[in-house]
């Protein structure tokens, strides 16, 4: 009897590959960020109300839902939409820096998942600041998945094969590549996950290399020969048109990521809809996607450096653009070094409140060996209030880390028009506090 080797390879390919990655995404998942995935179901995108992959993966989740539309009405949206979107994503009053970022930038969720709809129209919606604080929520570490209209807008523009690159500074531009639209609508198109990709790290869709039937509605690829950035993973072709497009796009990517660097955030893009779906492995696809993406959230960075006997005022607005002396915000950590000098018998990590701002929880944390997380620091003080002290006696010399964390959060409910926010909603805009560190040498022997 024959074999076909590179058929049975395929079939294998996902059981093998999850053998081997034997570290569990929830081992993976980093800390300090206020939720797991918001949902933008914005202005002329799909009102999308629930994502069953985020269920699956056992995501925490919140999102923005625009009114129920059709793309032909000009005048389908209420003054509502346009107002919470601008509160939401731009900023207000109560949240200066928007629901994405906390108030240095950082951003606040891990992912953000953005539906299918009209790229270019609702980039428009977002203005100028709701795109400014997208490319710095991907900038400053956070994901991004997008599907169809999700992942046109997260290029720098389109290009066909017959016209010249069509670029907009309505998209996002955190992919820097070019779209290619496929012309095929009101469709379905078969997906061949590549071998070796990155997807089947998390599910074994049903131990096959190809998932048929994914939903296809004037999606894209991603264009890897014009202008591909370096560093941009295929991590799924199109394998069957599924009807009758304008031009061929059996073997172009479906599903791509891009991660610009280790500050950065990974970018999970798709032209298809596989977000649809409810059960199989369509489902599972999409929740591999936001499982990727968040797998590839930035590095936790550091504050600077605590120097002995000086205090540090964590006291800045967003506005001030001084992230480095920015006020802490929900959910969110705040890390710094502190070199112990030789010869400190005490080391004494103090953290105040400013006036008229004591009336939150913030813990302080320490750790000798690496970054302070509440869980697993060395030292810990986790009572409630602000004011803390944290006395290490004989520190170890050299690199100390030292970590503040805001507990106090908003209350969060589910409306017609997504999560509206109550309670302590003045944490928004950031907790303010001091820092101080002091070390006693060592008493010399008489």
């Amino acid at each position: 009897m024959r074999y076909n080797y590179q058929n049975i390879l395929r079939l294998l390919a996902p059981v093998i590959c999850q053998a081997l990655f034997i570290t569990s995404y929830a081992q993976q998942k980093q800390k300090g960020f206020y939720k797991d995935l918001f949902m933008d179901s914005g202005m002329m995108l799909t009102s999308r109300v629930d994502l069953a992959a985020s269920r699956l993966a056992d995501f925490t989740m919140e999102s923005f839902i625009s009114t129920p539309h059709s793309y032909t009405e000009k005048f389908s949206f209420t003054d509502a939409d346009t107002i919470m979107q601008n509160q939401l994503i731009c900023g207000s009053a109560i949240d200066e820096n928007g629901i994405l970022l906390y108030p240095d930038g950082a951003p606040r969720f891990r992912v953000v998942y953005m539906n299918g709809g009209r790229a270019k129209a609702h980039g428009g919606t977002l203005g100028e600041q709701g795109r400014k604080n997208y490319r710095m929520f991907v900038a400053n570490g956070g994901g991004y998945v997008g599907s169809c209209a999700g992942a046109f807008i997260a290029s720098l523009g389109t290009k066909l094969p017959d016209k010249e690159e069509a670029p907009t500074d309505l998209y996002l531009g955190i992919w820097p590549g070019f779209t290619t639209g496929t012309g095929l609508e009101k469709s379905w198109t078969d997906i061949d996950i590549e071998p070796g990709s990155p997807l089947l790290n998390y599910y074994h869709y049903g131990h096959r290399m190809s998932i048929d039937s994914v939903r296809h509605n004037g999606g894209c690829y991603g264009n890897m020969t014009y202008r591909c950035p370096q560093g941009t993973e295929v991590l799924a072709r199109y394998s069957t048109p599924g009807g009758e497009p304008k031009r061929n796009i059996v073997g172009e990517p479906v599903i791509w990521a891009y991660k610009a660097c280790e500050q950065s955030g990974r970018i999970v893009l798709c032209g298809s809809h596989p977000e649809y779906a409810e059960e199989g492995p369509r489902l599972e696809l999409t929740a591999a996607m936001l499982k990727y993406a968040m797998d590839g959230v930035g590095k936790p960075t550091i504050k600077g450096e605590l120097k002995i006997g000086e205090k540090r005022r964590m006291t800045c607005y967003t506005h001030d653009n001084n992230p480095a002396f920015t006020r802490i915000g929900d959910k969110q950590y705040h890390h710094f070094t502190i070199q112990v000098p030789d010869g400190t018998d005490t080391l004494k990590i103090a953290l105040s409140s400013v006036s008229g701002s004591d009336k939150f929880d913030l813990y302080l944390l320490a750790d000798s060996h690496t970054l302070a997380f509440k869980d697993e620091a060395e030292y810990s003080d986790l009572h409630l209030g602000v004011d803390k002290q944290l006395v290490i006696v004989h520190p170890q010399t050299g690199t100390m880390y030292a970590s503040v964390f805001c507990n106090t959060t908003v209350t969060a409910r589910q409306t017609r028009y997504g999560t509206q926010y109550s309670g302590r909603i003045d944490v928004l805009n950031g907790v303010p506090y001091e820092i101080y560190v002091t070390a006693i040498p060592k008493q010399p022997i008489q």
